[in-house]
């Protein structure tokens, strides 16, 4: 099945997926996966583990290189060409647990130099946490390590953001939390794009929400956001 978001020639896609399988061997974890994604836009991607869902957001990230097919983003530049633009939480947290928030992302900002991030501290305040905060990563609860993890990807400000299961093990009231944020980030005209299990959690935000199964897109259906 295509996917394509819009017919007209003239849109600016954020991200361009033509015709792209993954092989590992011989498994096919994706198989001829067409997809268009708009800038501004939230697109929800659900699936049964194995269904090809990380494997796609990792080609996205330019962290896996397509088998077969093409994988373009911001008009014609190989996703491993355009990094600094791309914002990627993996499913694991990638954190220090023993070190305090703030002490995490200066770490992180570390690894960009000489490109333009925002400061740790506006970064937490951007997912909703306390720059001033001292408990270590060890002793914040699952929701304030997700909000975190989520600010280690915005500091060098993306334009695409992936998330892999950002609701994992999320109680009900932090999951809502996380889905007001990622709301603000889309209306800044950032495309965002998550995996997860919970098609129920993500529903306010998901203006398209795409089924893949067994490496296919099953289907491609209009969200329903909420303003």
């Amino acid at each position: 099945m295509t996917a394509n978001v819009c017919e007209a020639d003239s849109t600016v896609f954020c991200a361009r997926l033509n015709e792209v399988s993954k092989l590992f061997g011989s498994f096919a974890a994706l198989r001829q996966v067409t997809v268009d994604l708009e800038p501004g836009r939230c697109y929800v991607l659900l699936g049964e583990n194995g269904a090809g869902k990380s494997t796609l957001l990792r080609v996205l990230a330019g962290l896996l290189r397509p088998s077969f097919g093409t994988v373009k983003v911001f008009g014609d530049n190989a996703p491993q060409d355009a990094r600094a633009r791309i914002g990627y939480m993996s499913h694991a947290p990638m954190l220090y647990d023993e070190l305090t928030a703030q002490e995490n992302l200066r770490y992180f900002a570390s690894l960009y130099p000489g490109r333009p991030c925002l400061a740790p501290a506006e970064a937490l305040k951007q997912v909703g946490l306390d720059p001033a905060l001292t408990r270590t990563l060890g002793q914040y609860s699952q929701g304030m390590r997700q909000r975190t993890s989520l600010a280690r990807v915005l500091l060098p400000v993306p334009e695409l953001l992936l998330l892999d299961e950002p609701f994992s093990n999320m109680d009900v009231e932090s999951a809502r939390q996380m889905v007001e944020l990622l709301a603000g980030f889309r209306q800044s005209n950032r495309t965002i794009v998550i995996t997860t299990h919970q098609r129920e959690m993500a529903a306010p935000i998901a203006d398209w929400v795409l089924t893949l199964h067994a490496g296919r897109v099953a289907s491609f259906e209009p969200g329903s956001p909420i303003r």
